[in-house]
């Protein structure tokens, strides 16, 4: 814009032809007549360029991105994920994978999504606390699509996962898959964070008081830990937890898996927890498994003891299937 001006002065106040101020400025005789014409310089067309590359990988996109469109909308492929899938599903293809993020950028602007969710990472000392949350995830179990919940605790310092699904978000799955838990992590957290969840929150007190639940109380003395509960409404107090559930969906909820039964499901979030122990997060020099073999020397160890999930009424029946936390238990469902 400084160059047009600076052409135009020259031209009404100095040189006075367009040859001689292109050639006292250094410029090509064309842009001085575009500035002559017009003080404001006119938009470059921008030359669209052939997807050479991604065009063998193109109905592959289209057809992901089509299919997302009937997904869950926290079950939808990102731009990685679908150029990792490429990697595998369509040879032949060697697009990088900026340029399939480009096409993918275009092409769901072009449908109307949305666009990624982000978090930041955060780092603690070893063992002190981990965060727990309940998330919802679709799976096609026996051909027919089911809403489950799914249970979500995420090691603060290592960033190791634990994620199982469950039918019904009940006390009862709540406190099993702790338990569960515990045992992949090889040892209980000195502080687990929540949010002000039913299962363990009877009423929200005055700041941060809670009445709990009579069984939580039992359950947390059991494994000797401390609870901490977020502000209502305020989220983002276990960003940690809230940023692992959504990498874990677009990684292994992307697309929607499939399983013959919930025990067939689970086994395969299991496998897809370990695999992310090979990951190596952002600043990090050791991957997710080196931390956590790491973290396991500063964790309270576990209770030689299981704890009784079922509740015994007053008249000294037991009201759920009677069940113990422990590792050989059949989980609940």
């Amino acid at each position: 814009m400084e160059l047009y001006e600076q052409i135009r002065r020259e031209y009404e106040f100095g040189a006075g032809t367009i040859a001689g101020v292109a050639r006292k400025l250094g410029v090509h005789r064309r842009m001085v007549r575009d500035a002559v014409r017009s003080a404001t310089p006119a938009r470059r067309k921008k030359t669209e360029r052939p997807h050479v590359k991604i065009e063998p990988a193109a109905a592959f996109i289209d057809a992901v991105l089509a299919a997302d469109r009937k997904a869950p909308r926290k079950q939808r492929h990102t731009a990685k994920r679908i150029w990792e899938r490429i990697r595998w599903e369509v040879p032949g293809c060697t697009a990088a994978e900026r340029t399939v993020r480009h096409y993918v950028e275009l092409r769901k602007q072009e449908l109307g999504f949305g666009r990624r969710e982000t978090f930041v990472p955060q780092s603690y000392e070893w063992g002190v606390e981990a965060q727990v949350d309940w998330y919802e995830a679709y799976a096609d179990l026996d051909g027919e699509r089911v809403k489950l919940q799914v249970f979500s605790m995420r090691s603060m310092a290592s960033g190791a996962a634990y994620h199982r699904a469950y039918l019904r978000a009940t006390q009862q799955a709540f406190l099993e898959a702790h338990a569960l838990a515990f045992h992949f992590f090889g040892g209980v957290f000195r502080r687990l964070r929540y949010d002000n969840l039913s299962s363990a929150v009877k009423k929200i007190l005055r700041g941060y008081e809670r009445e709990l639940t009579a069984r939580f109380i039992a359950f947390r003395s059991h494994w000797q830990y401390e609870a901490s509960f977020c502000t209502p409404g305020e989220g983002h107090e276990k960003g940690g937890v809230e940023g692992e559930v959504g990498y874990f969906r677009r990684n292994h909820w992307v697309p929607v898996p499939t399983a013959t039964d919930l025990a067939d499901l689970n086994a395969k979030l299991l496998a897809d927890c370990h695999h992310d122990e090979t990951r190596m997060l952002a600043g990090r020099t050791e991957s997710v498994g080196t931390l956590l073999l790491t973290e396991k020397e500063h964790m309270l160890p576990l209770p030689i003891d299981g704890f009784e999930l079922a509740e015994v009424s007053s008249r000294g029946s037991i009201t759920q299937a009677a069940r113990r936390c422990a590792p050989t238990s059949t989980p609940c469902h």
